[in-house]
């Protein structure tokens, strides 16, 4: 796993644009890419833990965009054009909320303070392109994996903007109802881990990383540090706002992440794969096809017909077949059952009020509900069927090349330690990283009955 310097990354295409529709050209290449982490849950929570903070920034009107990356990579950072990046290998080492707002608002601050204009960049493009090609490849052909270790890299923004960020990013978490010293623990995570780093590097020739790499020592030494993200907590107007976490979701979003290397493989060109539910389709030639965190939409080019699939908690008690009927509008013709790939199904069409649609129900884990409509929809619907058709689950072959290992919580059994607990683990250096992700780094040890993240 790489270790880099925070916020320092920028997309290639970006470093030269003139103008905000170049950054939106630079973000939709990494879609179209297939390099954002497929879980629209996840990526939705992230969305809106980063547009409320915005609302409570110095630009509330602010266009901003939250993507998580898939990669292993732990590191965060804000590109020109209100774009901000969340690595999936930074997530398993933050522990609520909170923390999650503290990196997302650090990195609001580096725009709002315009960071960008202010830096002086000759000194780190190349680095920075380097670093962003092996990021957005994966390909370590093209990016010397020495140029993304050592504090060198984050000399574009530097230990005042850094502080300034921090500044900011802790004063949009209190006015939005975080606690601004959460901040505080997630430098202190990093540095931990940019401890542990150093320790490993050291025995394998390399030079160490880090990622706040300004502070040179642990938070909890840095007294400007401390002193510049508890001023927030002076803001206080005498309006108490709520903090806005929903207890355990966190826990909830987290919970089956990728860790390590993406599990991402070579599959059809033509089918659609959603990697967090396992099930696969092929929408009709040309479609585009959106995640959301409700639903999955296949788009016509012109948007005269569209396939949405959302889901509902599967009952047992009830034929897919009763699941339509119950929940359809209009009067039902052309019922068909499904049996495709040993999931059952049925589809019919509803029609009503000059208007027609396709419906279908499949079950698969969960009720899938699928719903195609069209300007033209007798023109359309034997597309629309043929896509109902074609979903199924996916097959192992079309997941990773080998098992793919995931972030995962379980209860501390009774007189577990860190060492038993790890010694099931198939990791590097499993036991040091098990106290990283769970904040006992590096003697610390569980308590019984304790909530403690694991990888299977």
């Amino acid at each position: 796993m790489r270790f880099l310097a925070c916020c320092t990354l920028l997309l290639t295409l970006a470093l030269t644009a003139q103008a905000a529709s170049k950054y939106d050209e630079a973000h939709q290449k990494i879609v179209d890419a297939g390099q954002l982490y497929d879980d629209p849950e996840l990526q939705a929570y992230i969305d809106r833990i980063g547009q409320r903070l915005v609302a409570h920034s110095d630009e509330p009107d602010g266009k901003f965009t939250f993507s998580v990356l898939d990669t292993d990579v732990i590191n965060a950072f804000a590109a020109q054009g209100g774009y901000i990046y969340i690595s999936r290998g930074l997530l398993p080492y933050l522990e609520n909320e909170d923390e999650l707002a503290g990196v997302i608002g650090h990195e609001i601050g580096h725009i709002t303070g315009n960071h960008h204009g202010r830096r002086k960049t000759a000194d780190v493009t190349s680095k920075i392109i380097s670093t962003a090609a092996y990021i957005f490849t994966g390909s370590g052909d093209l990016a010397d994996a020495s140029s993304m270790y050592g504090a060198e890299l984050i000399s574009g923004f530097g230990r005042e903007m850094e502080l300034e960020a921090d500044g900011l990013g802790a004063e949009y978490m209190y006015r939005a109802g975080y606690d601004p010293q959460a901040l505080l623990q997630v430098i202190g995570v990093l540095k931990d881990h940019e401890q542990f780093q150093r320790t490993a590097a050291r025995a394998s020739g390399r030079p160490g990383g880090t990622y706040h790499g300004v502070y040179a020592t642990h938070p909890r030494n840095d007294k400007r540090l401390q002193t510049v993200i508890g001023a927030a907590s002076e803001l206080d107007d005498g309006t108490y706002i709520e903090s806005p976490e929903i207890p355990g979701e966190f826990k909830q979003r987290t919970e089956g992440l990728v860790w390590g290397e993406s599990v991402q493989s070579e599959r059809d060109d033509n089918r659609f794969y959603h990697n967090k539910l396992e099930f696969t389709f092929e929408p009709p030639e040309g479609w585009t096809v959106q995640t959301t965190g409700q639903a999955v939409v296949a788009s016509a080019p012109d948007r005269s017909a569209s396939l949405t699939i959302s889901l509902r908690r599967r009952d047992a008690n009830a034929s897919p077949q009763q699941v339509l009927e119950d929940n359809a509008k209009g009067d039902l013709s052309a019922g068909e059952a499904l049996e495709q790939a040993g999931l059952k199904g049925y589809t019919a069409i509803a029609s009503g009020a000059g208007s027609a649609r396709r419906l279908a129900v499949i079950d698969y884990k969960y009720s899938y509900l699928l719903e195609g409509q069209a300007d033209d929809f007798a023109a359309a619907d034997p597309a629309l069927l043929a896509s109902i058709k074609s979903f199924r689950p996916t097959h192992p072959k079309e997941r990773a090349a080998g098992a793919g290992q995931y972030l995962r919580y379980i209860r501390v059994p009774r007189g577990a330690t860190v060492a038993s607990i790890a010694a099931d683990m198939n990791i590097p250096q499993a036991e040091a990283q098990l106290r990283l992700i769970n904040g006992l780094y590096p003697r610390g040890e569980p308590r019984t009955g304790d909530w403690f993240k694991v990888v299977r």
